[in-house]
């Protein structure tokens, strides 16, 4: 089944030219089944590009999800389409304040991960919306820079800077292989990681409400659960598209910062050479399997969250 977004959006031709299941509000209401409501709080400077990431994954599924977009109404983005934020997304505020619920909620990265926490200019909006997701959400889905936050914000899990950017695609590995977002997943995958902070292992441990699923020696943690598997707390970026490590690269080239070459990327770690992708199987798995999971178990009625 498809997920439901404005034909007007972006995104709509993208994933239509991919051959994603989209829907449009017209045909969505004319069938007879509660599609899952999804938000999405996107926080990424790369404002279309995002949105198509996740929706492709999100449309990879036989379940009709009626997505939304969200954003921070105390921050004023630079990067998005003259237009697009007011006419596609909803302040956070506003969902606060008429107190809507959802099936799930994806809270993305954003570029602010060297900032303190209190130091981003919408840190307060976003506490607020962490601590709604936990009453009026089923499961949450934070990832990269969002999962630093969330640990934080929740559960008082520091951010430790790292020696340098961990840039490139890495193996992860799966502690416990009969959960629900691993199932069908290899003993071994491969993710893109973009970060120079990672979340304080011991802290993570040091508390018994989250379970580490995956880590490695290399790039540390990359999943930890709470409640069940109604908080995913994701560090890397497994809706990375095929050239989104390429971008970076060449933007911070281009700024003349010291970077290295994403690692695992190139064929041969050659930046001349096309990137071989290695991780898309599992990323729609991933997805799936939360999907899923959020299907079985939220309450067919929003209003009994």
């Amino acid at each position: 089944m498809p997920i439901k977004i404005p034909k007007t959006l972006p995104a709509y031709n993208a994933l239509t030219k991919e051959n994603v299941f989209v829907i449009t509000d017209d045909r969505a209401e004319h069938q007879d089944i509660r599609p899952l409501k999804v938000g999405i709080l996107n926080l990424m400077p790369t404002t279309v590009d995002t949105e198509i990431q996740l929706l492709r994954l999100l449309g990879n599924s036989p379940l009709q999800v009626d997505i939304s977009f969200l954003r921070m109404g105390s921050h004023e983005s630079r990067n998005a389409p003259p237009g697009h934020l007011d006419r596609f997304y909803v302040s956070s505020d506003e969902i606060i304040r008429n107190d809507y619920r959802y099936d799930g909620l994806i809270i993305t990265g954003a570029p602010v991960e060297t900032l303190p926490f209190e130091e981003v200019d919408y840190w307060k909006e976003l506490a607020a919306v962490l601590d709604y997701s936990a009453k009026n959400v089923w499961s949450t889905l934070h990832i990269c820079w969002g999962a630093q936050a969330g640990l934080y914000h929740r559960y008082g899990v520091p951010k430790l800077e790292l020696p340098r950017k961990l840039f490139g695609i890495f193996p992860h590995g799966v502690n416990e292989r009969h959960t629900t977002i691993f199932r069908g997943f290899d003993d071994e995958f491969l993710a893109p990681q973009s970060r120079h902070t990672e979340s304080d292992r011991k802290a993570i441990a040091a508390r018994p409400e989250l379970t580490i699923e995956s880590e490695t020696d290399e790039v540390g943690v990359f999943i930890v659960t709470a409640r069940e598997g109604r908080e995913l707390y994701v560090t890397g970026h497994l809706e990375y598209d095929p050239l989104t490590l390429d971008r970076e690269y060449r933007r911070d080239l281009d700024k003349g910062l010291l970077i290295n070459v994403p690692k695992n990327y190139y064929p041969g770690d050659d930046p001349s050479k096309e990137p071989v992708v290695r991780w898309r199987a599992h990323a729609h798995l991933f997805f799936r399997n939360w999907l899923n999971y959020v299907y079985q178990e939220t309450p067919f009625d929003l209003g009994e969250l």
